[in-house]
């Protein structure tokens, strides 16, 4: 008898990918949390600021992947009646507060290492240079493991704190091999505010992405105007009016407009024509589109834009 064998669903695909980036924070978490108390020990140990920076540093980014997982547990939470759109943003808030957090572990570290250029205090070189080294083998290792997970928003953004640790491990590295070939301890504190500013360069982008989608800006990779345009050339669309596109989580795009028909009962097949484009054009996959007619040939919220008769498109 010939056997038939069901394809996986794609509910089924999402849920694997799901489980498997959990697993992949989980992991992550383990690592860093456990080898920021190993450099902590050694930065006071050796009365090292890179190091005990870098060991801030490990810290913020333990909370930042457990607050990832947490996050990602709740965006997975079905949507209510206090909640219509689900729980998708919680991974949006949760980047959002990991930012904010390398921020003012950027504060902490340029007002120490002031202090300690200042008043330069000494530094155990070759217990720097020992547990830095650890530390950047431990970074890379967490590093390679959120670059295997589900890539999102919240997976970026803790991956962006591990590759500014490995920053933070090199220079620890460089302060503890100067120190102990030359003595010089100024090296510490400068190379503490170097990462300090590499940190603020690299969180400005999470920042600005994730404060976009909490504003419901248009996702940065998509054009406003092409989309709309695109919307019209669907046979049977006469014009496309109070258009908005909008980040609902870390991955997924609403889109909601009013658009103009010419034949209403013609609705259901140029719906799906609308729908089937900005999916496989756009990934937008999550629409409300109002039909309405007769509608003026327009396109915007406010400003009118031409659209070529539908006799010119190609069919």
């Amino acid at each position: 008898m010939k056997q038939t064998h069901s394809a996986p669903s794609p509910h089924a695909h999402t849920h694997e990918r799901e489980v498997s980036s959990q697993r992949v924070l989980l992991w992550a978490l383990l690592l860093t949390a456990g080898f920021a108390a190993i450099e902590a020990a050694g930065g006071v140990f050796a009365g090292s600021l890179a190091l005990i920076s870098d060991a801030g540093h490990m810290a913020t980014d333990a909370a930042s992947l457990g607050l990832a997982l947490f996050a990602q547990r709740l965006a997975r939470r079905p949507p209510s009646r206090r909640a219509s759109y689900g729980y998708a943003r919680a991974e949006v808030l949760a980047a959002f507060v990991n930012a904010l957090a390398l921020l003012g572990l950027v504060v902490f570290i340029a007002v120490e290492a002031v202090k300690r250029l200042l008043a330069p205090q000494p530094v155990a070189g070759g217990v720097v240079l020992a547990v830095a080294s650890a530390g950047f083998i431990a970074n890379l290792v967490t590093a390679w493991i959120l670059s295997r997970g589900q890539q999102s928003l919240n997976i970026r953004g803790a991956l962006l704190h591990v590759l500014s640790d490995l920053l933070g491990s090199v220079a620890a590295i460089v302060a503890g091999a100067v120190i102990l070939s030359t003595g010089w301890i100024p090296i510490d504190p400068i190379l503490s505010i170097a990462v300090a500013l590499l940190i603020v360069r690299s969180t400005w982008k999470l920042l600005a992405q994730s404060i976009g989608v909490l504003m419901e800006g248009v996702p940065a990779h998509l054009d406003y105007n092409e989309v709309g345009q695109a919307l019209t050339s669907v046979p049977g669309i006469t014009g496309v009016h109070d258009l908005h596109i909008w980040d609902m989580g870390a991955d997924d795009i609403a889109l909601s407009a009013h658009v103009g028909i010419q034949d209403g009962t013609k609705w259901p097949e140029i719906m799906e024509a609308a729908q089937r484009l900005l999916g496989e054009r756009f990934g937008i996959r999550h629409t409300t589109l109002q039909p309405s007619w007769p509608q003026p040939r327009t396109f915007g919220n406010r400003r009118v834009i031409p659209v070529a008769p539908v006799t010119s498109r190609r069919k």
